[in-house]
């Protein structure tokens, strides 16, 4: 990875993956109200009344099974403080990390209401009239520029996301653009072990599996990724993953944008993973020809894609930089 931006604090391992001390028991007890919000396998958010500022927030906690487990512990912890300490208006603000007395790690955060870009592509693509309305081709890069902001600001600081895709951008009420999920980011100072396809949870590489399914799989371990928008060199394997990766998936996402269709998708992990190894996607334009997708959009999503890292834009703000300038040419 390279180094961090001149001048921005890094964000270190040493800073990010410690315990917790016990004195930060005890303050649990100012929720109430708790209302659920979404049941994980690992962990569970919830909107919670906060009695000592007196609003709702979004309480995110580790299930208790896992409390004394190191590395779920460790991986909690790592999203809870990298989260807090990219203070930027695109990512979430963390209000406090806390554990309660029987040592179950949670922390809080802004509560907001919106849905997520994922949602968003899919009722556009059924030809929802309020997203067609709502969701321009302007509008929608618009809020990619967001996205690469808030990424930018993070590699800057010495952070890789990791898992880009449609489902980690959420979109306000208010116009808000939120990436969330830093739960698997890397930070200064990780370095990655090897792994095998088989590592990923509840399937087999060879096993058929849906569109759904390969949105939401994820590898137990450190290595992260969603199959749909892993970059080459996560695949492989690489020690030295680098901001470019999360540009191949920001490429991925925004070529999804403009054709409502994902650019790599086999029936298995496998086969998708061969896929994006080692065949070039269709060309967004010919790829959903009524979408009218200008030239100069298709240039970029496919700059993005390069399999070699070394061909692909060198910075998110180098690419938001080229998007900008097709996004004016086309106002």
């Amino acid at each position: 990875m390279s180094s961090p931006s001149d001048g921005y604090p890094t964000i270190m391992l040493s800073g990010t993956d410690h315990d917790l001390p016990e004195l930060l028991e005890g303050t649990y007890s100012k929720y109430s109200d708790e209302r659920l919000l979404f049941n994980g396998r690992k962990a569970y958010l919830e909107a919670v009344f906060d009695n000592v500022t007196g609003r709702m927030v979004a309480r995110k906690a580790l299930r208790h099974e896992f409390r004394n487990d190191a590395e779920e512990r460790r991986r909690f912890l790592r999203e809870a403080r990298v989260t807090a300490q990219l203070a930027h208006p695109n990512t979430i603000p963390v209000y406090e990390i806390g554990q309660t007395k029987m040592g179950s790690l949670y922390f809080t955060m802004k509560l907001l209401r919106g849905e997520d870009l994922y949602e968003t592509i899919k009722r556009i693509s059924q030809r929802d009239a309020s997203a067609l309305q709502s969701y321009p081709l302007s509008v929608l890069m618009d809020i990619f520029l967001q996205v690469c902001q808030a990424l930018g600001f993070a590699h800057a600081h010495g952070v890789i996301h990791r898992d880009i895709k449609p489902e980690n951008i959420w979109l306000g009420q208010f116009n808000e653009v939120v990436l969330l999920d830093w739960g698997v980011a890397k930070v200064w100072g990780v370095e990655d072990p090897p792994w095998e396809p088989e590592d990923f949870q509840t399937v087999r590489p060879e096993e058929t599996v849906d569109r759904e399914q390969l949105r939401t799989l994820t590898r137990s371990g450190q290595l992260p990724g969603t199959p749909l928008y892993m970059s080459p060199e996560q695949i492989l394997g690489h020690k030295s993953i680098d901001e470019r990766s999360d540009i191949f998936s920001l490429g991925v996402m925004l070529y999804e944008l403009m054709t409502l269709k994902e650019p790599f998708y086999g029936e298995t992990v496998r086969k998708t993973f061969d896929l994006i190894i080692h065949d070039d996607p269709i060309p967004p334009k010919e790829r959903a020809p009524h979408r009218n997708i200008p030239d100069t959009f298709e240039a970029i999503i496919l700059k993005a894609m390069e399999k070699e890292k070394k061909n692909r834009y060198q910075s998110v703000m180098e690419m938001a930089h080229d998007i900008q300038i097709a996004k004016d040419a086309i106002i």
